[in-house]
């Protein structure tokens, strides 16, 4: 229980929304698209599986060009949408929860699910980029056994990660959603302060273009100071705080409702402008071929306005068409982090043996989807039915227990998450 001294410093501070009394009922239209979301990444790292040019940790022998610019219609707001929901839900969990309960149970619900993700889930994913490699040719078990060896010196080329060859890999999404959680509890004051409030109603009644010019230029400004491989963080960042700033702004949601069709037709044309760009010039680049500045600074920004107007496009269809409560939203909400912890293991474990086959590749990337997708259902039935799993694939167990065994089971998860904390802070 917070002390009656701290609780109200903490109440003076603003660290919960001053409208938490007006916050609506569950957003099922942000449970359907943060559903269909994770889907799209399952699909998506299939994908990169199969595309030329990006990077993977494994790849198929059948690797197509035209396969990227299929992705591309999807990745500039495939992250930012998530990211949005997070900072949604964030805000939803401070009118229920005061700030201390919040720092403590995000860690747990974050961090449980991230160790055992970097130290039993992702080990097979780089097992298989060893192999595929062709660094390593040794069995599992004995590459297993040198995984958790600090003396092993089969990692000297892998040392990356939050120990040396131990990385979150696809997980990097749990971390970083906790480095953001902790930020925004310090930036809380500000967010929920009278100014913001009042910069929140007059920009609302501004016209919709203005709003959306001044999130681009945003991102866009974003985008050219920081560097490539880091652009994901603070964009991150950025998108949660936006969701956490209107995640419940009338005004905003009846604006973007009325504006489908402009939103549309936008992303329409600006997504054809970015493919052009991209199969003209960044495929040249590839192949070592530098990319004139202005081309760069006009992809930048068409690809910045693509994650606005697509992330608003999307809420817009989300908030129209997938209001109603199922039984299927239900099941399918509290299988998306299971799903999102195993998928890529499962891809490139079963992507790697199954190219061996030689099968062609329409027919192998169908099988390496189908075959993912129901290991991940397979995994799931067996996981949400052992209680003491639950907690490490982000899930709340579900007995009746007395308080002092719920107690103690903070203090474990406390206990199992404090040399990730301590890594991860310092």
């Amino acid at each position: 229980m917070t002390p009656p001294l701290l609780n109200a410093v903490i109440q003076k501070m603003k660290f919960r929304p001053q409208d938490r009394g007006q916050a609506p009922e569950r957003r099922y239209d942000l449970d359907w698209l943060r559903i269909i979301l994770f889907s799209l990444l399952i699909i998506h790292h299939v994908g990169m599986f199969y595309v030329l040019n990006w990077g993977f940790h494994a790849k198929s022998q059948y690797r197509y060009e035209w396969l990227e610019s299929v992705l591309l219609v999807v990745e500039p707001w495939r992250m930012p949408a998530i990211w949005f929901i997070s900072g949604v839900a964030i805000r939803f969990i401070l009118t229920k929860v005061t700030i201390l309960s919040f720092v403590s149970l995000r860690s747990l619900r974050l961090l449980l699910p991230l160790a055992f993700g970097i130290f039993i889930v992702v080990p097979p994913q780089l097992y298989i980029e060893m192999l595929a490699k062709g660094d390593i040719s040794l069995g599992f078990w004995p590459f297993i056994q040198a995984f958790y060896d600090p003396q092993s010196t089969l990692f000297e080329q892998y040392q990356a990660g939050i120990w040396p060859h131990i990385d979150v890999n696809h997980l990097w999404y749990l971390r970083s959603l906790w480095y953001y959680s902790l930020t925004l509890v310090f930036l809380l004051p500000a967010l929920n302060s009278n100014i913001m409030e009042g910069f929140k109603s007059w920009l609302a009644r501004r016209h919709g273009f203005w709003t959306v010019l001044c999130l681009i230029v945003c991102v866009f400004t974003v985008q050219i100071i920081w560097i490539n491989d880091e652009t994901r963080y603070p964009i991150g960042f950025l998108f949660l705080m936006l969701g956490y700033l209107i995640g419940w702004h009338t005004v905003f949601w009846q604006k973007l409702l009325t504006a489908i069709r402009p939103l549309c037709a936008s992303f329409i044309v600006l997504c054809i402008c970015f493919l052009i760009i991209y199969n003209l010039y960044y495929l040249d680049m590839y192949k070592g071929i530098d990319l004139p500045h202005l081309i760069q600074a006009m992809s930048l920004f068409i690809y910045s306005a693509l994650r606005i107007i697509g992330l608003f496009l999307v809420l817009a269809l989300s908030h129209r068409f997938l209001t109603k409560k199922t039984q299927k939203l239900a099941y399918f909400n509290e299988a998306v982090y299971p799903f999102y912890l195993l998928h890529q293991s499962i891809i490139l474990v079963v992507g790697y043996y199954l190219t061996q086959l030689s099968l062609g590749g329409a027919l192998e990337s169908l099988i390496l989807l189908f075959i993912t997708t129901a290991m991940c259902f397979l995994f799931f039935e067996l996981i949400k039915r052992i209680e003491l799993l639950r907690p490490f694939f982000g899930l709340k167990m579900q007995g009746n227990y007395p308080s002092w065994s719920v107690s103690l089971g903070y203090i474990i998860g406390g206990l199992l998450i404090s040399p990730l904390v301590l890594q991860l802070i310092f």
